[in-house]
């Protein structure tokens, strides 16, 4: 069920916290203009260096044998990313040899609030908020806090078993071919899997134990539930070695493998039975389980997750240095290296990366441009809220202070945009300077003209409408008549 405040926020506040968003739109104008600048002057920069290292690189055609040749080179290389490093999970007892990186993932199942305002203007110039909270479980990587939560019915609901921290660390000697992976690239790497568990059972009867009284603290004491034992099945009669040995072969590989069949069975049985006491905490592939049922979970559940990242074929880009690698550096600073997944040509690369930036620098200038008009709305803002006690009149000046800013926002951009590419594109700068002066015609000049226009509209429909009349058709001319008799 929903829970809703209202919030009520008077004439007086609302004009005084408009005039202090002022301030707040200046440094965030100042802020997305700096973002503005800075991000042409990367774009420019990254797409030249990635220019310089795709004329420069060189293939790499035998990682697996040391060339002295490349030394100081940017080369392109394919191989095959191994590590004899052992890692492990020392809080779980769990780990393998020949990983390249080993990681947890811990979820909690909580109560989350989810909150929806909305505001309507009051004659006056009050504000009056609604906010309806609703509440849903969910897994989440962190406990929530329910005593914060607004509705009292859910507050103090959410609890968990027991805390776990997200954890991942990676071998220290990852080789490529004769050469070894930098920290850098090793990171890198993306081969992930899940990683089957084996924890010691004395472990898991320590975290069943501990869970159980921490779910019992919240719940309450459960039922105990008996299950049946499962039975070993007898063994089949045992042949004596006087008449195994005087068996054929075929004869003897037949008794071994019923002895061995027999043996596996009793051995599953003997494990189901040693764990048949673990109620609260359950493993299954690569995920640790604390709670009673994990297909139907409830709040306070904690899933972990491991995962392992395995060895990989893999394409390095980097420059050679002795046996490892560091970063290209180009004439203007920038730095580059990079490992990508599978078998890949360098022109292969550089044309990824160049999209890529290609990319970053459109979503960057979008960010831009969005904080740039959020800037100018709330330098302006206070003159829509001091209209605020007509609320009607407000909403209509409103939409005129949007389009303004908007307008404002992307002039001021494209303005910033260009004077940064200045020093790099002059002749997009001056097309885009030409855009901006464009559409500051259109506002200042244009626009004067269609306000001008709609004035004279609106009087002419003002003024009182008169109706011509048509002039009298003149009479027919009469022919008197004489009634006298001749």
């Amino acid at each position: 069920m929903a829970y809703t405040e209202t919030t009520t926020t008077g004439y007086g506040t609302r004009v005084g916290n408009s005039f202090k968003s002022i301030g707040t739109g200046f440094v965030l104008l100042v802020a997305a203009t700096a973002l503005l600048w800075w991000n042409e002057g990367r774009a420019v920069k990254t797409a030249k260096m990635l220019e310089e290292a795709g004329s420069s690189y060189v293939e790499m055609p035998n990682p697996g044998k040391k060339d002295a040749s490349l030394e100081g080179e940017l080369i392109c290389g394919t191989a095959q990313a191994t590590t004899e490093d052992s890692l492990s999970d020392a809080q779980f007892g769990v780990g393998q040899k020949g990983i390249i990186a080993l990681k947890r993932k811990v979820e909690y199942y909580q109560w989350v609030e989810h909150s929806e305002s909305k505001s309507e203007d009051k004659l006056g110039g009050k504000e009056v908020t609604t906010t309806t909270y609703t509440y849903s479980q969910q897994w989440v990587s962190s406990p929530v806090q329910s005593s914060q939560f607004k509705d009292p019915a859910y507050q103090n609901k959410n609890f968990v078993l027991t805390t776990v921290e997200d954890a991942e660390q990676y071998a220290e000697n990852v080789s490529f071919g004769a050469y070894k992976l930098n920290e850098s690239l090793i990171h890198s790497i993306s081969s992930s899997e899940g990683f089957d568990l084996a924890i010691n059972e004395q472990l898991l009867k320590q975290f069943d134990q501990a869970t159980q009284t921490a779910y019992e603290r919240f719940y309450g004491v459960q039922p105990k539930t008996t299950q049946p034992q499962a039975t070993p099945q007898p063994a089949a009669p045992a042949v004596p070695d006087s008449v195994y040995a005087s068996l054929s072969d075929s004869a003897k590989a037949v008794i071994d493998a019923q002895k061995a069949a027999q043996d596996s069975i009793n051995n599953a049985i003997a494990n189901a039975q040693n764990k048949v006491d673990l109620q609260y905490v359950h493993q299954a592939g690569n995920i640790l389980y604390y709670g009673k049922v994990p297909g139907s979970p409830q709040v306070g559940d904690v899933r972990v997750t491991f995962e392992k990242i395995v060895p990989a074929k893999v394409t390095v880009m980097a420059v050679v240095n002795g046996d490892t690698f560091k970063p290209f550096k180009a004439k203007n600073g920038k730095r580059f290296e990079t490992l990508v997944m599978g078998q890949k040509t360098g022109d292969e690369i550089i044309e990824a990366a160049q999209d890529a930036n290609s990319m970053w620098t459109w979503i960057l200038r979008i960010v831009g441009i969005l904080l740039v008009i959020s800037a100018f709305k709330n330098i302006f803002g206070f003159l829509e809220t001091l209209l605020k006690v007509v609320p009607f009149i407000a909403n209509i000046f409103g939409f005129g202070v949007g389009i303004v800013c908007t307008i404002l926002g992307v002039v001021w951009s494209l303005i910033v945009i260009a004077l940064a590419w200045l020093f790099y594109r002059p002749v997009l700068a001056i097309i885009l300077l030409a855009i901006a002066g464009f559409l500051v015609w259109v506002f200042a000049f244009k626009g004067k003209d269609k306000l001008k226009e709609l004035a004279a509209n609106a009087t002419a429909k003002k003024a009182p409408q008169t109706v011509p009349v048509a002039p009298a058709e003149p009479a027919a001319p009469t022919t008197p008549t004489d009634n006298t008799q001749a």
